[in-house]
């Protein structure tokens, strides 16, 4: 007998797979909006599933993506700005975590930052990925960020005020005009010539040689030339004008010149960044940024060597015997150019004006420490590394109680533990024949850089121990009976 229309189907029979699905979007629409307008405003939970579901999204909602997103678009500028990778993984899973998405996988390198998330359910997984094209230091925007993300996990921000914060940050004026970076870079230069002994022709003399390294570095660069190449044309500048120095006999100091423009080129920022993410346990980033570290030191090396070899196969009277040397006091120039060196390295990555007085006085501090530590006749290494955690220490602290990252505080003050007159007196021991002492002294060279960056992340776990930092906690799992 015929079934009348309407009835149900016979139980032996299958139903239609078209009137299945539809039925069941139907019910995922009435569960949707049955939940969202109770359910979601009271248990956050509630609304972190209803935006996984999605509607009849393939994958996951708008939501998600957009979150993913904004993590991942976060990661970026903090990568570009210098930030460490733990750092850039912590935060990144603070936002995704924030907006709904409480367990996501994330891969931090020095080149990209990616995240990728499994859905409940039967809905495939969602991975995104971000390259960092271009990496410049911007300490000041670094700060905002942190703070952005502070923000959205206290949940201060929704998913849309947060986007358009991040907008507001990229927008934002940089803290100092556009030529401040290449003077804050020529000062940085001429302080570290008065940090080992020059006087004010030293000093102006290491400025203009710095300056004309960084303009022809520049150069190179908008031509496409590799930053090595840069690096070494930077520093066979500075040795080009010690080496003219000598040459003329003018009443100066010549190798205080060229360790000046030296420390200046040094890439402090990514050594110490380099260490922390070694130590911290990101073995991928962190030696893909000591190499990149190497890689600028041997240019540098390359730079001055060249230079010096022709210099005295040209006859231009280079020798050993009067190199500056760090002083046994702590003697009133030196301690101030030591101010100047990390005010302008501060300045150079566009730390904000109100950081400048504690870094002047970081600055300070490391130089005394250090010159108190040679007294004792303790190595360059070791007096560096002792140097470093204090500094490390204290400027971890400081960045707490100001809510700022660490690295913002702690980098510039190292600034002026930079081996410039080790690299200096390695290559000139090199150029004159004595292989064997020259590859001693390049090697404490090398082992004085890499103390200052271990040193700086040591000072900031020995605080932890003392002050655990505030850990941030997965949102409860809802047990269901």
């Amino acid at each position: 007998m015929d079934e009348e229309y309407g009835a149900d189907p016979a139980p032996d029979e299958d139903p239609d797979p078209a009137e299945t699905e539809a039925a069941d979007e139907a019910a995922d629409t009435a569960w949707a909006a049955e939940s969202g307008a109770s359910s979601t405003a009271e248990n956050p939970l509630a609304a972190m599933e209803a935006a996984l579901r999605g509607g009849r999204e393939p994958g996951v909602g708008t939501d998600a993506y957009a979150t993913i997103d904004l993590a991942l678009r976060v990661g970026e500028l903090m990568l570009a700005g210098g930030d460490t990778a733990e750092s850039v993984d912590l935060a990144i899973g603070r936002i995704a975590r924030a907006y709904g998405l409480p367990h996501t996988e994330n891969n931090v390198t020095l080149a990209a930052v990616g995240m990728s998330y499994m859905p409940r359910g039967d809905r495939p997984p969602v991975t995104a990925e971000r390259r960092v094209r271009r990496r410049t230091p911007n300490y000041t925007r670094l700060v905002a960020v942190h703070q952005m993300v502070r923000e959205a996990a206290a949940g201060h921000l929704d998913l849309q005020q947060a986007k358009f914060r991040l907008s507001d940050i990229i927008g934002r004026r940089t803290a100092y005009p556009h030529w401040t970076q290449a003077a804050a870079l020529s000062v940085l230069g001429g302080a570290g010539a008065v940090l080992v002994g020059g006087g004010f022709l030293a000093a102006a003399a290491a400025f203009v040689a710095t300056l004309l390294g960084d303009w022809a570095g520049g150069w190179l660069g908008r031509r496409g030339i590799a930053d090595f190449f840069q690096m070494a044309l930077g520093a066979a500048i500075g040795t080009l004008v010690t080496v003219l120095l000598v040459a003329t006999n003018a009443p100066v100091r010549s190798g205080t010149v060229i360790i000046g423009v030296v420390i200046a080129l040094i890439p402090g920022r990514a050594l110490v960044v380099s260490m922390q993410d070694g130590i911290a346990g990101d073995l991928v980033t962190g030696t893909t940024r000591l190499v990149e570290v190497l890689f600028v030191i041997i240019a540098i090396l390359s730079g001055i060597g060249a230079v010096t070899y022709v210099a005295a196969r040209s006859g231009v009277p280079i020798s050993l015997d009067n190199l500056p040397t760090a002083p046994t006091s702590v003697a009133a120039p030196q301690t101030l150019g030591a101010a100047a060196i990390s005010v302008a390295f501060a300045v150079y990555h566009l730390v904000a004006r109100s950081l400048l007085p504690p870094v002047a006085l970081g600055g300070m501090l490391a130089w005394s420490v250090l010159v108190e530590m040679r007294g004792l006749d303790l190595p360059a290494a070791p007096a560096t590394a002792i140097a470093a955690t204090v500094v490390g220490l204290l400027g971890t602290a400081l960045a707490r109680f100001l809510h700022v990252p660490a690295l913002v505080c702690v980098t510039p003050c190292i600034a002026p533990l930079m081996p410039g007159t080790l690299m200096y007196r390695g290559m000139l021991e090199l150029t004159t024949g004595r292989t064997g002492h020259a590859a001693l002294v390049l090697a404490e060279s090398l082992a004085t850089a890499l103390a200052i960056g271990a040193g700086g992340y040591i000072g900031g776990e020995l605080l932890r121990l003392f002050r655990p930092a505030r850990r941030v906690l997965r949102p409860p799992r809802r047990v269901r009976a």
